[in-house]
């Protein structure tokens, strides 16, 4: 009896080694997997899969945007018609930019402090602070918005000045816009309305003496409408049509406050090649009718183009060409000033730390109600050298040349040199 247990005993063990052989057949690897595991192959870490963020600290304030910013120190040594400056140039800026499910909100500032040499005073010659928003309403409807607060004086004897001013005008402005855009099937409509501040502080001149300026202080309300027709994927021809009011505070020096009313028209063609190349060109015209019944009224041709062309990443060619019918604008002769300015840049990027640029610009200028005209051109180059990530070493060579019928003519030759440190 006992015999027959044990045989009973045997044939079952032998049966269950039998049946594991396969499975212990297979060698596990160090975490339980099988050999086969995709986690075991080479080149593959075994170990076990985790989040991107994981183990990465998490800041304890982080703020909801993003926050760049840079501060450049530059001088300029200057040799014109009327002597030679050097001037040393503060530049910070910084640029928010918050990036959010129903809006975009960017927020950035710039400031421009210059010290000329042998002088104790510094001008904040140059401060901009801006706010814009932009938001989708729909698929095809935008809205956006802006607002802008800058400041600006000139130093004494720049090439933009009038000789016989001695100590320029401060420039405060401010402006507050909103616009929507809409696509109607082919057509694209915006429009947009803005309302500005403009005030100049006193100024001194070689032959008057100081002068307020305050008859040149205004407010000024403007509204613009773009129609434009999708004749192809690349063509649009359009047509804007602004009108703009401006206000002034006081008087002028006739008796008559200079307020007035701006009316343009234009038309014109645009298209865009995969965002390679893109071009406008448009042509109007543009007439500012004054209040005042002894002051008469101003009609001219307005003419506009702008061409940008990036071949690829390293270059960037950008023109433009651009008529302006505004107020003559303080110690300035005339009622209003007709202006077409062209501009020319060019960028090339040699590698990932040397970057070349070169620049070009012409201007002509009428001042409607007296004889007097101008005429500049200049034409600038320089390069950029990235010492690292956040450090840029920058070199400029600029010309320029104004002809005044009334001021006679006055040429400049500017070297500069300056460091960028950025965040």
């Amino acid at each position: 009896m006992l015999s027959l247990i044990w045989r009973i005993r045997v044939v079952v063990a032998l049966a269950t080694t039998c049946l594991c052989a396969p499975v212990l057949a297979q060698p596990f690897g160090a975490d339980g997997s099988e050999t086969d595991n995709e986690r075991l192959r080479p080149g593959i870490y075994p170990a076990a899969p985790v989040l991107d963020d994981y183990g990465v600290p998490v800041e304890p304030h982080h703020l909801p945007f993003d926050i760049d910013w840079s501060v450049g120190l530059r001088g300029t040594l200057t040799q014109s018609t009327s002597g030679q400056t050097f001037v040393t140039r503060l530049t910070p800026q910084f640029s928010a930019l918050y990036d959010g499910s129903l809006a975009d909100i960017t927020a950035n500032g710039s400031a421009e402090i210059a010290k000329p040499s042998g002088q104790d005073n510094v001008t904040i010659t140059n401060m901009r602070l801006g706010l814009s928003a932009d938001m989708a309403l729909d698929n095809v409807t935008r809205l956006s918005g802006n607002a802008a607060f800058s400041l600006s004086k000139d130093l004494p004897g720049s090439l933009d000045l009038n000789p016989q001013l001695v100590v320029p005008p401060q420039v405060m402005s401010g402006n507050l816009g909103v616009g929507i855009d809409r696509q109607f099937g082919l057509f694209n409509v915006g429009v947009d309305a803005e309302a500005a501040r403009t005030t100049y502080g006193p100024s001194t001149r070689r032959d008057t003496g100081e002068t307020d300026n305050v008859d040149q202080n205004r407010w000024t309300a403007s509204g613009n409408l773009r129609v434009g027709y999708q004749i192809t994927p690349i063509f649009e021809v359009f047509t804007q049509a602004g009108l703009a009011r401006d206000f002034f505070d006081v008087a002028g020096v006739n008796g008559e406050k200079a307020d007035a009313t701006n009316r343009t028209l234009r038309a014109g063609v645009s298209g865009s090649w995969n965002n390679i190349l893109t071009a406008s060109v448009s042509a109007g015209v543009g007439q500012r009718i004054f209040h005042a019944g002894n002051v008469g009224d101003v009609t001219t041709q307005l003419y506009g183009a702008s061409l940008s062309f990036t071949p690829d990443p390293t270059v960037l060619m950008t023109a433009s060409l651009e008529t302006t019918l505004e107020p003559a604008g303080p110690d300035n002769a005339g009622t209003a000033r007709i202006q077409n300015t062209a501009l020319a840049n060019l960028a090339y990027t040699v590698n990932s730390w040397l970057r070349l640029r070169a620049s070009a610009d012409w201007s002509t200028t009428q001042f409607v109600g007296s004889t007097e005209t101008e005429n500049r051109y200049g034409v600038g180059a320089g390069a950029d050298y990235s010492v690292n990530a956040h450090t840029a070493l920058s070199a400029d060579y600029g010309y320029g040349r104004r002809d005044n019928s009334s001021r006679g003519q006055s040429d400049s030759h500017q070297v500069s040199l300056g460091i960028t440190l950025s965040r």
